[in-house]
């Protein structure tokens, strides 16, 4: 693949993110489906204002909620360091994000601000605790949200990848299995940027890495998931991820689409299928599933995310940078590009960050 063709597919998978974050601004949180189409409509096509009642009011059509400025955040610190730097990025949080919270959820940049980042808040600065004592046991996608930025610079460098998500995941969520899921969620979206297909074969390609250890999962089986052989040792767990599972989703979401006999639609029910909350685990299936589902329709991908209510920013964010890495930002709509707000700004933030992103 050129070096050009990675560059778009990086700016896309970092704009599809963006897109996705705003796109879910409006119609935040509707667990009624019924109450989100009496105030949105049957189909959300575009950014839209979140209710003077709702989440986020205030806000307007097109504008980045809490997880796109840390997202900004967060490449903004790649960008000028010329990678991850946890110093820099932790000054950053501890300037340009804490002042604006108080502990509160509805509050800060965005006029929400979720669980681990709150819970961070509250360590870093009432509890005056260093970084590093700051993480909690929140299950939710918001080290995801920002460190897929992590997994662009580093699409080529699976275990620098791994390194660094693992290391700025820690710093506001500490569950073992929700950071091998945000690992994996890297893993997949690095695989994108490179130019592979999200497809039935992509975990073997995962596994692969797990085999040769570049990427930190414990696994005993071999080839095809066949079972060791008798006397086979049991490969070494220290610094190593319960198990590869996590790597294995997206492939089985990929045989959902293909196969005949599965069908969801509207595409959106995929929410219903794997769950509307905010739970990584209800997240990230569905996220998959879409990107595959529509992995040359950006524009399919992120409405059906959003028009699947509940936790849809979550969806749309994750479901926007997988599409976008496999349609690259030449295969975004201009109007999801011209309705952001500071949108030619973000677009050379990703510009300066794929700049980064070499094989």
């Amino acid at each position: 693949m050129s070096a050009k063709n990675i560059q778009d597919r990086a700016m896309g998978a970092i704009m599809g993110a963006f897109i996705g974050d705003a796109l879910g601004l409006g119609p935040h949180w509707y667990y009624n489906l019924k109450e989100l189409r009496r105030d949105y409509g049957d189909w959300i096509d575009n950014y839209t204002d979140p209710k003077p009642d709702r989440y986020h009011a205030g806000y307007k059509a097109g504008q980045l909620s809490q997880a796109g400025f840390i997202l900004a955040l967060t490449v903004r610190s790649l960008v000028e360091c010329g990678g991850y730097h946890r110093d820099d990025f932790c000054r950053r949080m501890d300037e340009e994000l804490f002042p604006l919270l108080d502990g509160t959820p509805v509050c800060g940049p965005g006029g929400y601000t979720s669980q681990s980042i709150r819970e961070a808040w509250r360590r870093r600065v009432q509890q005056q605790r260093p970084w590093g004592q700051t993480g909690s046991h929140a299950d939710t996608t918001e080290a995801i949200e920002r460190t897929l930025a992590i997994a662009v610079r580093y699409a080529f460098q699976p275990d620098q990848l791994a390194a660094a998500i693992t290391d700025n995941a820690t710093l506001t969520q500490t569950d073992d299995t929700v950071v091998s899921m945000t690992v994996a969620y890297g893993a997949v979206l690095a695989h994108l940027v490179q130019g592979h297909a999200l497809d039935t074969e992509l975990s073997e390609k995962l596994m692969a890495l797990v085999k040769n250890g570049a990427l930190p999962f414990h696994a005993v089986t071999h080839d095809d998931l066949q079972p060791p052989r008798p006397g086979d040792p049991d490969p070494p767990r220290a610094g190593r991820f319960a198990s590869p599972d996590a790597l294995l989703t997206p492939s089985y979401m990929a045989a959902a689409v293909i196969d005949p006999a599965i069908r969801i639609e509207p595409a959106w029910k995929v929410s219903i299928v794997y769950g509307m909350p905010c739970a990584i685990y209800h997240q990230l299936p569905t996220a998959y599933y879409l990107a595959a589902r529509f992995h040359n329709d950006f524009e399919a991908a992120v409405l059906h995310a959003v028009n699947g209510g509940g936790q849809n920013q979550a969806r749309a964010i994750l479901t926007g940078a997988l599409t976008g890495a496999q349609t690259g930002l030449s295969g975004i709509p201009q109007r999801f590009l011209d309705g952001l707000e500071d949108g030619a700004t973000l677009v050379k933030l990703a510009e300066d960050l794929a700049a980064q992103v070499s094989d």
